[in-house]
């Protein structure tokens, strides 16, 4: 991030670490029959802000966010809090990878600390098919660096030299004389495990660099194979044939007037139906987001153009340090099912109407007049079946309602059959009450969620305090 070191009140005030980065697989998913994009980001600052974030773009231009604006994951490992992630797709499609750096700026970690004894390791989330997730964990990607202070920003790209892929990130470190951010890598196939790290980029003297992102171009479109944009002062474009081989210095983007004074943060994006190229930078210095200049040629400083008046709409979040994937028809259909736009909801008693239902360290249970998101679920479509609903929570998204041992939890969903059909339900008329409702298990149709001693449980109902017990409102 250009001149970090000298304008860390600025960055942390209208900023933070909003470094970017992207991360494709081999080949690129760019096909014209793709029908869509998918952007992974964060928003902001505090717990709530370094999460992960989706939003969805049928042109790559006009953005709307996922899951009603809410996180669709959050960390709960080392600073519980992640920012500039990258999503990555193996090359035959059958995973995906969340990459994010470890780092939760306003909740934990000062400005200080993070850049000289931040965490060593970025967040990783592992998925076959992009809406069912892993639980994070952490790689360490820094530990092995001498006296390397920090990781940030985490990309990777698929090489195909290789056979695995370069994963690449930021550490400041003293090295020559001068402590400074440079970008580093090492390879790995599985994002467990990495060899030693090396120097991958390193700017002259005193020069600073945190976000690169590289963007693999088809054969006939310019001199090189791959090119890279850095915010390392200014917008510094590269070009080379191989991921670890040289790199050419082409030039920078000041010509169009976009200087590192105004711009950081680098998030390449190809149109699935014709050559061109956007290259989103984020105006950190008014504030003012993320905006999209296009190219028909990345290798071609000259031929990128700024956009016109209203021709973006980046929706309602703030767009910080993300990744942008083309997606299938297939990845496009799920992601769109499972972070549709549910409203978030309350579950009043009927018989004790100020108590509502919410988590509490995971358990579940009706306490006075909840307002926070602990007392907020997502009436999904039914895991197990049409015609059923799902309760996932607002603040702890992956983690539904669940009933074991006829007790009730907040579970993260691991994706076997049997989560799904003891986190499913039917949504009947109350038993107390035909306004209200009442939840019939599926998995065992002669139970329904009642309270009992204020705790939820899943018990057969044969008495009116058992109806009032199992009747609920379903209210904003």
């Amino acid at each position: 991030m250009a001149r970090l070191l000298t304008r860390l009140a600025a960055i942390f005030l209208a900023v933070g670490l909003f470094f970017t980065s992207q991360t494709l697989a081999a080949p690129q998913r760019a096909a014209a029959a793709d029908p869509g994009y998918l952007m992974l980001h964060f928003t902001g600052e505090g717990s709530g802000g370094q999460q992960m974030y989706l939003a969805h773009s049928a042109d790559g231009l006009h953005w709307n966010d996922l899951n009603g604006g809410a996180p669709i994951l959050r960390s709960t490992i080392g600073t519980k809090g992640v920012r500039d992630p990258a999503l990555v797709r193996s090359p035959d499609g059958s995973k995906y990878w969340i990459i994010a750096t470890d780092l939760c700026w306003g909740c934990g970690s000062s400005v200080d600390g993070s850049i000289n004894n931040g965490s060593r390791n970025i967040v990783v989330w592992e998925s076959t098919d992009l809406v069912s997730w892993s639980e994070p964990w952490l790689l360490n990607v820094a530990g092995a660096i001498p006296d390397g202070r920090n990781a940030w920003a985490p990309e990777a790209i698929w090489n195909p030299a290789t056979n695995d892929y370069v994963l690449y990130w930021a550490t400041n470190v003293p090295l020559d004389g001068k402590t400074k951010h440079r970008i580093f890598y090492a390879r790995t196939s599985d994002f467990r495990t990495i060899t030693t790290p090396q120097i991958y980029i390193d700017r002259p003297g005193a020069q600073e660099l945190i976000d690169t992102q590289i963007v693999e171009v088809p054969a006939g479109v310019g001199d090189y194979r791959y090119v890279r944009a850095s915010g390392d002062g200014q917008i510094t474009i590269e070009g080379s044939n191989s991921i670890l081989g040289t790199w050419t210095n082409l030039g920078n983007l000041s010509g169009i007037g976009l200087t590192g004074a105004q711009v950081e943060g680098p998030m390449w994006m190809k149109f699935r139906d014709r050559n061109e190229w956007t290259l989103y930078l984020d105006q950190y210095a008014s504030r003012g987001g993320y905006m999209p200049v296009t190219t028909t040629n990345p290798s071609a400083v000259g031929t990128y153009q700024l956009p016109t008046s209203g021709s973006y709409n980046l929706g309602v979040n703030k767009k910080r340090h993300g990744s942008i994937m083309n997606l299938t028809a297939a990845e496009e259909t799920r992601v769109l099912a499972r972070y549709v736009n549910t409203p978030a909801k309350r579950l009043q008693s009927f018989n004790f109407q100020d108590r509502y239902v919410r988590h509490a360290n995971f358990d579940v249970l009706i306490d006075p007049n909840v307002t926070s998101d602990d007392a907020k679920f997502r009436l999904r479509p039914g895991l197990a079946g049409p015609g059923t609903v799902s309760f996932e929570s607002v603040n702890n998204p992956g983690y539904f309602l669940r009933h074991a041992n006829y007790d009730f939890q907040l579970v993260r969903n691991d994706g076997t059959a049997q989560f799904a059909a003891d986190a499913t339900f039917r949504q009947v008329a109350g038993l107390a009450d035909s306004t209200w409702s009442s939840f019939q298990s599926y998995n065992h149709p002669d139970r329904y969620i009642r309270h009992f001693a204020y705790k939820l449980r899943l018990d057969p109902i044969t008495t009116a305090t058992g109806r009032s017990d199992a009747t609920f409102r379903v209210t904003n």
